[in-house]
């Protein structure tokens, strides 16, 4: 009579799913949320939101996400559809695909790098000429 109904996974984001310092993971992590990750994972970890590897954190295996920020270790292939933010503490192997990227001073970047093409929408017609 009085169940709450069940959030879709828009409502998730912005709520953050964590694996503590001292906590290993092995095998593959998919959230409709973002993550933080502060423990050990060796796997792969695919997510809508964004992802944190925090200083302690390490991944070794592909990430596949909409926004990432990286301060520990990486050792993989990252497909970041939006922006990827490499700490100046952060070690990265591996490959990366984003949108943006930005690299603090002091980080070690030893990966491959596309950047995708921000494909930008052509106005219609009506549009133009109103612009014209």
């Amino acid at each position: 009579m009085f169940e709450k109904p069940q959030k879709s996974y828009t409502d998730l984001l912005g709520k953050t799913n964590r694996i503590v310092e001292g906590t290993t993971i092995k095998g593959d992590i998919i959230s409709q949320a973002d993550f933080r990750l502060d423990g050990e994972l060796t796997g792969n970890f695919t997510s809508r939101g964004k992802i944190v590897i925090g200083p302690a954190g390490s991944v070794t295996g592909d990430i596949k996400c909409k926004n990432a920020d990286i301060e520990g270790r990486f050792n993989g292939k990252i497909e970041v559809d939006e922006q990827l933010n490499v700490k100046s503490k952060a070690h990265i192997k591996g490959e990366v695909i984003t949108g943006k990227l930005s690299v603090e001073p002091g980080a070690e970047f030893s990966a491959s790098c596309v950047m995708k093409t921000q494909v930008k929408p052509l106005p219609k017609n009506n549009e133009q000429q109103q612009a014209g």
